[in-house]
């Protein structure tokens, strides 16, 4: 009888070794593909252009800023086109100004 168990233990203890023999091979496997697909510059980097993403505040404070400036150019211009045009030119201007105010500059 504890011949019989020990045959047994040690069949479950060499499946138990050969799964995790299998799952690191697995692992491994799945980190080279990675280190394939993933593009890493001289440095190390991985080359995306964004730092850090910006906060809630920060967001909120651009939206409200945004939609302020764009409250003052349809409420106190008269002409259409003038508005459309200031519109137009806040939209185009408007991430060169985020990132020289928020200095988020790429390097």
């Amino acid at each position: 009888m504890a011949k019989e168990r020990a045959r047994r233990r040690e069949a479950r203890l060499a499946e138990g070794q050969a799964r995790r023999l299998q799952a690191e091979k697995r692992e491994a496997r799945r980190r080279k593909l990675k280190a394939l697909v993933t593009p890493t510059l001289v440095s190390g980097r991985t080359g995306r252009v964004r730092g850090r993403q910006r906060s809630r505040a920060e967001k909120a404070a651009l939206t409200v800023a945004f939609g302020g400036v764009l409250f003052v150019i349809w409420y106190f211009v008269p002409s259409l086109p003038v508005r459309l045009a200031l519109t137009v030119l806040l939209l185009i201007v408007s991430p060169a100004l985020l990132v020289l105010t928020s200095d988020r500059r790429t390097r």
